[in-house]
């Protein structure tokens, strides 16, 4: 398995695991209130930022057990990663197009913050699953 390969599955899991965290804890929150008033900034944005955290320590830990020469990219690394970015992005796309659409119409800012998280979300796990695909089955450019 490749470090790139590695990274893709790191991401997606933490981008998972937190996104499903962050909904379990609003959840719990909403069996009071109405989902639209529970306080979800803090909890989004702990989601966010342990995700970020976290990627960025198991990516190092995983880059010091590696030999040196396991870190380097190929062609085919850099393809396979535009491949899966330029995957990814079409859910920051529609979660962009959708927040503005909400904005527009003024609906609840807690709307409008969900679907752009849940847009970064699936863009992160979408982008991370072309990635592994691509490392499993063969890639071939157009």
């Amino acid at each position: 398995m490749t470090h790139e390969e590695k990274r893709a599955w790191i991401i997606a899991v933490l981008a998972l695991g937190t996104y499903a965290a962050y909904l379990a804890v609003l959840l719990v929150r909403a069996t009071d209130t109405p989902v639209a008033e529970v306080p979800y900034a803090s909890t989004l944005l702990w989601a966010v930022g342990i995700s970020i955290a976290a990627s960025i320590v198991l990516s190092v830990i995983v880059s010091v057990g590696a030999p040196k020469s396991a870190n380097r990219r190929d062609q085919r690394d850099r393809e396979i990663h535009r491949f899966g970015e330029y995957t990814g992005q079409s859910f920051v796309v529609l979660g962009g197009v959708a927040a503005l659409g909400m904005a527009l119409a003024e609906m609840d800012q807690f709307w409008i913050a969900n679907v752009l998280y849940a847009g970064f979300t699936l863009s992160a796990i979408l982008g991370c699953a072309a990635k592994i695909a691509a490392y499993r089955w063969g890639f071939q450019p157009w």
